[in-house]
């Protein structure tokens, strides 16, 4: 079943305007509140995500994993974060989507049966992209589940174009404290 897009597409990038204030009060409170050695923690990701998000499918890295290797049903990859977050490492194939603009045309241009996951760092901002996608009409989107640092730290592939690489951009110091520290790269 191809995804259905409807609804005219915005610039506005995600979350929306509400969820957007939450997620700042949160992020705020969470770093500027909390001692310097206090790193988030896993739970702490997938609590935010399921209050914020609840309606939004998620997707483990393992069954990412398992949908890409059996081959059997095309998938649409959408990377939601900052151009230079991108140019250090993506998932294989994966395209750059920072906006919904961006991802409504990737999708538009996807297979019909596609399947299509979402993914940022940690999973926060692939979510909010995943349920603004949801609210335009896109019947099957998921947020993979710890996201691209989960997927790092589990020694899966990433990517920099066709190349593979061993780092990840960390995002900063207090969500980076969540991907293994061997694995932090910055842009080439």
């Amino acid at each position: 079943m191809r995804p259905s897009v409807s609804g005219r597409a915005s610039a506005t990038r995600f979350p929306s305007a509400a969820g957007a204030a939450g997620l700042a009060i949160w992020l705020a409170a969470s770093a500027a509140c909390a001692p310097p050695s206090l790193a988030p923690s896993w739970t702490d990701v997938d609590r935010l995500i399921a209050d914020n998000y609840p309606d939004v499918p998620q997707m483990t890295t393992a069954r990412l994993a398992e949908t890409l290797d059996a081959g059997r049903r095309p998938v649409v990859l959408l990377d939601a974060r900052e151009a230079e977050e991108y140019a250090v490492s993506h998932l294989p194939a994966a395209h750059h989507a920072p906006s919904v603009d961006a991802a409504l045309r990737i999708v538009r241009q996807s297979p019909p049966d596609a399947v299509v996951v979402a993914y940022c760092s940690v999973g926060v901002r692939s979510s909010a992209l995943a349920a603004r996608l949801r609210e335009r009409g896109v019947a099957e989107v998921h947020n993979l589940q710890g996201s691209l640092f989960a997927w790092a730290n589990e020694g899966r592939p990433v990517y920099r174009g066709p190349t593979r690489v061993g780092v990840v951009h960390p995002f900063d110091a207090h969500w980076g404290t969540l991907l293994e520290t061997e694995l932090h790269g910055r842009a080439p």
